[in-house]
């Protein structure tokens, strides 16, 4: 999801307080590996859930 991407590219604050209010489990210094780049954001919540790619930017995607 290309749009999923281009919505967060910028917004790195919002991008990691959505990931952590999705996957309460995520830590600062798990997400701060990510260095503000959104491919490692999902890349970190990947290695840690498990989840695939698609249910990662459906998720983040959704308005909670």
């Amino acid at each position: 999801m290309a749009g999923t991407k281009m919505k967060w590219e910028g917004r790195w604050d919002q991008l990691k307080g959505k990931a952590k209010q999705v996957w309460g489990t995520l830590t600062d210094d798990e997400l701060d590996k990510a260095e503000g780049d959104y491919d490692r954001t999902v890349g970190v919540i990947k290695e840690k859930t498990g989840e695939t790619l698609e249910d990662i930017e459906d998720k983040l995607d959704r308005e909670v």
